[in-house]
């Protein structure tokens, strides 16, 4: 598809944004051409979603290689939650928000007036496809540089707010597959009124003491006994850590 120089004028304001300059300017007008705007008179130009799909993977594999580097206790099972968390359409959909994604997608009328510059699915779709972009124009190098510059705050957040309900499951898998011993939650403590009791719970790992947690139920205080022993572990870092490439 040709592009004209306003569009051109366009998409040098957003490699601005993105802090990557293409050498093939098609490649990023490409990644913002969604389906709806082929069809009819447009469609002789290409849309985005082989540029989508490839951008998928490569999203996958950098936010992957960011937990196996920077959190080498944590396991399979924990890294698979947390990536899963940190790249899932919403969080997508915020980062394209970020940078305005919506306002440089070529849409269809029809598209357009139903709001499709907003939708998450369109704007995560393509957030995917310019990493895509980026990668076949660059290489694995300036792709990755893109993706931690947003990806790494979902990371953390992902860690962070990993509901406390996995927390003794995410311990246990992770004992189990360290070959690690026997789990135990021992009650240290129970303080306060009857209305309003305080529960201090140990974990313990063939009876060596681990992570405390406080909660006014036993099934609180033992989640928040986890955690600390998960972060004691290297399991998962705490959500303020420093990161580190």
């Amino acid at each position: 598809m040709k592009i004209n120089e306003n569009r051109r004028s366009e998409l040098r304001t957003l490699q601005e944004t993105l802090h990557y300059s293409f050498k093939d300017q098609g490649l990023l007008n490409t990644a913002l051409t969604h389906t709806s705007y082929v069809k009819g008179e447009n469609r002789n130009a290409g849309h985005n979603e082989r540029l989508e799909f490839l951008g998928d993977a490569v999203l996958e594999l950098i936010v992957s290689e960011y937990l196996y580097i920077n959190n080498p206790q944590m396991n399979e099972g924990l890294m698979t939650r947390i990536r899963s968390r940190a790249v899932y359409e919403n969080a997508l959909f915020d980062a394209a928000r970020t940078i305005d994604l919506g306002s440089y997608l070529l849409l269809s009328h029809g598209e357009e007036h139903t709001g499709g510059r907003e939708k998450p699915s369109i704007l995560s779709d393509a957030l995917e496809a310019v990493i895509g972009a980026i990668y076949i124009d660059g290489g694995i190098e300036p792709a990755k540089e893109f993706i931690l510059s947003f990806a790494v705050n979902f990371i953390n957040d992902a860690i962070s707010t990993i509901s406390a309900k996995d927390f003794k499951t995410l311990l246990q898998e992770h004992i189990q597959q360290q070959h690690s011993g026997n789990l135990e939650y021992n009650v240290i403590s129970v303080t306060g009124p009857d209305h309003k009791r305080v529960f201090t719970i140990e974990a313990a790992i063939n009876g060596k003491p681990y992570g405390r947690g406080q909660g006014n139920s036993k099934q609180e205080a033992g989640q928040n006994a986890a955690h600390a022993t998960l972060m004691m572990l290297g399991a998962i870092k705490p959500a303020n850590s420093e990161d580190t490439e």
